[in-house]
C-alpha cells in the first residue's frame, strides 16, 4: 500500500509539473483546444453559400477566422453561382448542410419554412448578444421576421435596398444636381436629355424585377406606406383600385411619355444595361447594392457609383427605401446544429461587418455599425450607412411574407403579372390606366371576385 501511494503522488506531481498557465499558451483569448473544441464544439460543420455580385471573400475571411477560434470544427464549404441548384437533391433526400445562406437563383425562404427544412431557432437567437451586451434580435436595422406566432427561422444577414445610381463625377462636370424627389428626377433626366442627347434612364427588359423593386415598391411605399405596398403585391383588389396606384403609374407615364427611358431596355440583359450605364449611354439606373462590386472589372477609370434612394416621393415627403434583405439559417436536419449556432454568433460582430462592407459593397444587418473612418469602404456606402442610421430624408418600410400558402400563391401570380406588365408601360404599348386595369383584373381573378 505504501509503495503504491508513492508512485501515485509522483504520477500526479509530473502531471502538474507538464501544465501550462493561460499566458504561457499559444492559444487565442477566447478558445480552447480541448478534444472537444471551443465551448465543447467539434466535428464537421458544412456551409452552402451563393456566390453572386457580392464575390465570397468575406465568406473566406468569416470562414478561416472560425477555424481559428474553432480548431476542432473541419468547416465544409459548398459554393458558387448555381450552388443552390447543385445542393437541392441535398435538401430534398433529408442530407442538407448545416448552415444556409439563402440568396440567389433556386433560393426561396418561404418555400424552405412552408417545406419544414429551416430550423426553429427562436428562443436560441432571442439568447444572443454582442460584444456590448445588446440583444442581437434588437440591434438589425431590418427586424428579423417572426412567423407562425412568433417563430424565428433564419438571421437577416445582409441590409440591401434598391435605388437609382449615378456617376457623381460626371454629374459633378456637367453641372447635373441629384434629385430627392419626383419632381426634380424628372427635371434633371430631362435636362439630361436636353443637354447630352442620350435617353437618361437605363433598365433591363430580360429582368423586369429590376424596375418593379427599383422604382415600383419605394414609390407605392413612398404613396401609401407599408399597408399600400404590401396589398398590391399580394393582389388586393381595393389597393389597386386606389388613387395612389394610378398616382404612381402615371409617374411613370409622365417618364415614359418625355422619351427618357432607352427605347432598347426590352432587349438588355441586367450587365448590359449596366454595361451601357457605365459608359455613359444613360444617366440613371435602379439596382441593388451590389452593383459596383459585380461592375468593378468593367469600371471606366474616373467614374464615381452614387447612389440616391429612388425619388418617386412628392416633394417635401422622405424618400422610401424598400430593404432586400439576405437571410442565413440553420436546416431543420443539421448534423451539427451546435456548431452551426456557433458560427452564426461568430459573424454577427462590429468587426465582420466593416469587414463585410469593404469586401462587398454592401451592408450587414446591423445598426450603429460606423463605417465612416473605414479607408477601405467606398465613399457612396458610408454615406448610404449614414442615411439608414440617421433617418430623416429617407423613410425605410417593411415588406411582408405571406405565410399561407394560398396567399403565397397569389403573391407570385401577382408579382409575375407586373412584370409582364412593366414592360408593356416601358415601352408605351400601354398607358397608367390601362397598367392598373390589367392588375386589378388579375387581382380579381385569383381572388374569385
Amino acid at each position: 500500500m505504501f509503495l503504491l501511494a508513492t508512485l501515485l503522488l509522483l504520477v500526479l506531481a509530473a502531471c502538474s509539473g507538464d501544465s501550462a498557465t493561460p499566458e504561457e499558451t499559444d492559444t487565442e483569448p477566447g478558445t480552447t483546444t480541448t478534444d472537444e473544441g471551443a465551448g465543447g464544439i467539434s466535428g464537421e460543420l458544412e456551409i452552402q453559400y451563393f456566390v453572386g455580385g457580392y464575390g465570397d471573400t468575406w465568406w473566406k475571411t468569416v470562414i478561416e477566422d472560425f477555424k481559428k477560434a474553432y480548431p476542432d470544427v473541419e468547416v465544409i464549404e459548398h459554393s458558387g453561382p448555381n450552388i443552390n441548384t447543385e445542393m437541392n437533391t441535398r435538401w430534398i433526400s433529408n442530407d442538407p448542410p448545416d448552415v444556409v445562406y439563402i440568396d440567389g437563383n433556386g433560393s426561396n425562404e418561404t418555400q424552405m419554412i412552408s417545406d419544414g427544412q429551416l430550423m426553429d431557432i427562436s428562443e436560441w437567437a432571442k439568447g444572443i448578444t454582442l460584444e456590448d451586451g445588446t440583444p442581437l434580435i434588437d440591434s438589425f436595422i431590418s427586424p428579423v421576421e417572426e412567423l407562425d406566432g412568433g417563430k424565428i427561422y433564419s438571421l437577416p444577414l445582409v441590409f440591401d435596398t434598391w435605388g437609382v445610381w449615378y456617376d457623381g463625377n460626371w454629374f459633378e462636370e456637367q453641372g447635373w444636381e441629384a434629385p430627392s424627389d419626383f419632381d426634380s428626377w424628372l427635371a434633371s433626366m430631362k435636362q439630361i436629355k436636353e443637354e447630352s442627347g442620350i435617353a437618361p434612364f437605363n433598365t433591363t427588359g430580360q429582368y423586369p424585377q429590376y424596375f418593379q423593386r427599383g422604382v415600383l415598391y419605394p414609390a407605392f411605399a413612398a404613396a401609401g406606406g407599408e399597408e399600400l405596398l404590401n396589398n398590391l403585391s399580394n393582389g388586393v383588389v381595393e389597393a389597386w383600385e386606389s388613387d395612389e396606384a394610378l398616382e404612381v403609374m402615371k409617374k411613370v407615364e409622365e417618364i415614359v411619355d418625355a422619351g427618357l427611358v432607352d427605347t432598347g431596355f426590352a432587349a438588355y440583359s441586367h450587365t448590359q444595361s449596366q454595361m451601357n450605364f457605365l459608359l455613359h449611354k444613360n444617366a440613371y439606373i435602379p439596382v441593388g447594392f451590389w452593383l459596383p462590386n459585380e461592375m468593378i472589372n468593367d469600371t471606366p477609370e474616373g467614374f464615381e457609383y452614387s447612389f440616391v434612394p429612388t425619388p418617386m416621393n412628392d416633394a417635401g415627403k422622405p424618400m422610401a427605401l424598400i430593404p432586400d434583405i439576405r437571410p442565413v439559417a440553420i436546416a431543420q436536419e443539421a448534423d451539427n446544429p451546435e456548431a452551426a449556432k456557433a458560427f452564426l454568433e461568430f459573424i454577427f460582430t462590429e468587426k465582420y461587418a466593416q469587414k463585410f462592407a469593404e469586401s462587398t459593397g454592401a451592408i450587414m444587418n446591423l445598426k450603429n455599425v460606423d463605417l465612416s473612418s473605414n479607408n477601405n469602404v467606398p465613399a457612396f456606402l458610408k454615406g448610404i450607412n449614414e442615411m439608414i442610421n440617421n433617418p430623416g430624408a429617407i423613410q425605410i418600410y417593411e415588406r411582408s411574407t405571406p405565410t399561407d400558402t394560398n396567399e403565397q400563391e397569389i403573391n407570385v401570380e401577382m408579382t409575375n403579372e407586373i412584370k409582364l406588365q412593366i414592360v408593356e408601360i416601358l415601352m408605351g404599348r400601354i398607358d397608367a390606366e390601362e397598367f392598373v386595369e390589367r392588375l386589378t383584373n388579375k387581382a380579381k381573378e385569383l381572388r374569385g371576385v
